[in-house]
């Protein structure tokens, strides 16, 4: 990086004309895509490429890179097209099958996908609030195991859809309270939206608002081509140390084409063939060739790509000399970025004497307190529910500017932020990332949670208070649909454990797994079952018990599962043999061989499931679902459960009427 900005040189310039070439022709080969955003953005993404990140393009997961998140991820093609350029492993026949079935350059950024992105983005404001949980996560890892391990800036680049929508008011407001210094943050105000002038419905004041919200802001007007103030104004930013930055650019959408420059049809494929040729006329590119680059520019691109290897080398040695142990050591630093434990460590799982009674939220926060030693990369906490959902790290300070290296976070009323935030932290790397809320808050988180499930971000949800058992609150706290829904998500594990062993085995299959886990808890106190299973969890069902010849199986979950015991012992002294399952997690019995499956719940074996939520879904295990189709009502929570069917006449009726209909 260069120590003064320095002003455009011949080769800067073709370079970004280079990049504009390749976002007018990546969409229009698709005849799918965004052209003009990447166009306008072209002479950003070439500053941070080549005079301020911090990265080496041969090894794209080195942990302590500066990261980027293009949260405007409608713009892709700007993404891919550096990504090629430096050598992050896309070629020039990615870029000709953009937005293409199996292609490595799908209509928006997804990780894991394509090298060199860092989240999944396209949802407007997604990806300014995943910034805020790398922040969070590269301050955190620096403040435990040191500068010499941790020492990155997270770069984001937003527009005026991004700064829209309302996740990025709450992330931008967490970050500005908890001056998340090395979070830099590019606002791309070009003043179009698809409808048309962004004057048509917004007249915000952007930059004030973050002021107002704590950040450093850094208005550069109308600078959208000088690489020189770009290269400062990112550069005064970095010298930003307690709170975060927003680099304000007033851009002009599809420059610099003659007839679609500040164009709102520049949002999307407005550029043909012919308004291609012509600008890469005025940009003296070759007007008859697509996807074209120099010798010169490729070549400097990828010398800029490979500029960081000694510093990752050097990282390597730094790493090599950390302690042997302790909680700044090697052994803390590895299970930390592999979202596990240390050795041994579900030694400390706490277990739970049969025949109490507690609430499944109060012994997850028995099962944090036992592992916040032995599982480093746990950090997280509440949206302004701490110790109704348990999510308290006993012992950890609250993450602050002032105490970087806690553990504990205090996201606020907050969901939606909350939610992306665990995302970016996930992806970040060297976290074990959890939040908690009420179950039926999930639905402000929803769009994180679907990004979440998409990329594989292992994350862990925490959401309490999972039925109508929460009682007085009433019909607008009480969850009927909400575990339905969420299984309904690809790739989202959903365990609803039946006691507080089950609960311990939830939080180890959540650890011991790749992808997010949605922990659905209790407020009520439950009985701990004498034959509950920490290990039956990871099977996703077991037999709970049984009798020699049982005539059906009554299936629960959640505080159902002791429904269902009792349903059983009524039945059984009417003569009906029952076997009781329980099913914590669909999505693990799912996973499990059908030879499992069925030595569980036989063919032949007619079924009954319980559940205090809809039945919608149930016919895929059951041949007859009791559960709740319709919202709550305010009264005790007990009473409520009777009320809708949750007691055991209701359910032993159903099981006689199910025999009797055979």
């Amino acid at each position: 990086m260069n120590e003064q900005p320095a002003a455009a040189s011949a080769l800067d310039i073709e370079a970004i004309n280079v990049i504009r070439g390749f976002a007018m022709d990546g969409p229009r080969a698709a005849n799918s895509g965004h052209q003009g955003t990447a166009m306008a953005l072209a002479p950003v993404a070439h500053v941070l490429y080549s005079r301020i990140m911090h990265y080496d393009a041969a090894e794209p997961l080195w942990p302590d890179r500066d990261r980027l998140i293009l949260s405007a991820g409608h713009a892709s093609i700007l993404l891919y097209s550096m990504l090629y350029l430096t050598g992050h492993g896309l070629e020039l026949d990615d870029l000709r099958h953009f937005r293409q079935w199996g292609s490595a350059t799908p209509g928006h950024p997804e990780v894991g996908h394509t090298a060199g992105v860092e989240v999944t983005t396209g949802p407007l404001g997604q990806g300014l609030a995943n910034s805020v949980g790398m922040a969070i996560a590269e301050r955190n890892l620096r403040a435990r195991f040191g500068a010499e391990v941790c020492d990155h800036f997270t770069y984001v680049i937003a527009g005026d859809g991004c700064l829209s929508e309302g996740v990025s008011h709450e992330a931008a407001s967490l970050a500005g309270h908890l001056g998340l210094g090395r979070l830099i943050a590019v606002y791309d105000d070009n003043h179009i939206t698809i409808d048309g002038a962004t004057e048509l419905a917004l007249n915000d004041n952007a930059p004030e608002r973050f002021a107002a919200y704590g950040w450093h802001v850094i208005n550069l007007g109308e600078a959208s081509e000088d690489l020189a103030a770009i290269e400062q104004a990112f550069l005064d930013a970095k010298a930003v140390t307690d709170r975060p930055s927003l680099i304000v650019i007033r851009s002009h959408i599809g420059y610099p084409s003659p007839t679609h420059t500040d164009d709102h049809e520049a949002h999307g494929l407005a550029l043909d063939d012919a308004d291609i040729a012509a600008t890469k006329k005025i940009m003296g590119l070759p007007a008859d060739q697509t996807f074209w680059a120099s010798a010169a520019v490729v070549s400097f691109y990828r010398d800029t790509g490979a500029r960081g290897r000694k510093a990752r080398l050097a990282w390597v040695e730094r790493l090599d000399q950390l302690a042997s142990d302790g909680p700044a050591g090697r052994p803390a630093w590895d299970a930390a970025w592999s979202g596990t434990g240390l050795e041994n460590w579900q030694e400390s799982l706490p277990t739970f004497d049969p025949g109490t009674k507690v609430a499944t939220r109060k012994a997850s926060q028995a099962v944090l307190t036992a592992l916040t030693d032995s599982v480093p990369g746990l950090i997280g906490g509440s949206a302004d529910l701490t110790g109704n959902t348990g999510t308290k790290l006993t012992g950890e300070v609250a993450n602050s500017l002032r105490h970087p290296a806690g553990r504990q976070l205090y996201f606020g009323v907050r969901e939606h932020a909350m939610g992306s935030a665990l995302v970016g932290m996930a992806h970040h790397g060297g976290t074990l990332a959890f939040g908690g809320t009420f179950l039926v808050f999930a639905d402000y988180m929803r769009p994180a949670v679907r990004l979440a499930a998409m990329s594989r971000a292992k994350c862990i949800f925490v959401w309490t208070h999972d039925s109508v058992g929460v009682g007085e609150d009433g019909p607008t706290h009480q969850p009927v649909e909400h575990v339905m829904s969420l299984r309904a998500i690809p790739d989202l594990r959903v365990i609803r454990p039946a006691d507080a062993t089950e609960t311990a085995g939830a939080w180890k299959l959540a650890i011991e797994s790749d992808g997010p886990t949605a922990l659905i808890l209790s407020r009520q106190d439950l009985p701990v079952l004498e034959q509950s299973s920490v290990d039956g969890v990871a099977q996703g069902a077991y037999v709970l018990s049984d009798v020699d010849d049982p005539q059906v199986a009554l299936i629960g979950t959640g505080s159902e599962v002791a429904l269902c015991i009792e349903a059983a012992e009524t039945l059984a002294a009417q003569g009906i043999g029952v076997r009781v399952v329980s099913m914590p997690c669909w999505e693990a019995f799912e996973d499990q061989p059908l030879s499992v499956q069925e030595s569980i719940l036989p063919a032949e074996l007619p079924t009954v499931s319980v559940e205090a939520g809809v039945t919608l879904g149930w016919g895929e295990h059951a041949d007859l679902a009791v559960g709740i189709d319709r919202f709550g009502a305010s009264a005790p929570g007990d009473l409520v459960l009777r009320e809708l069917g949750m007691n055991v006449d209701n359910v032993a009726s159903a099981v006689r009427d199910l025999l009797d209909s055979i």
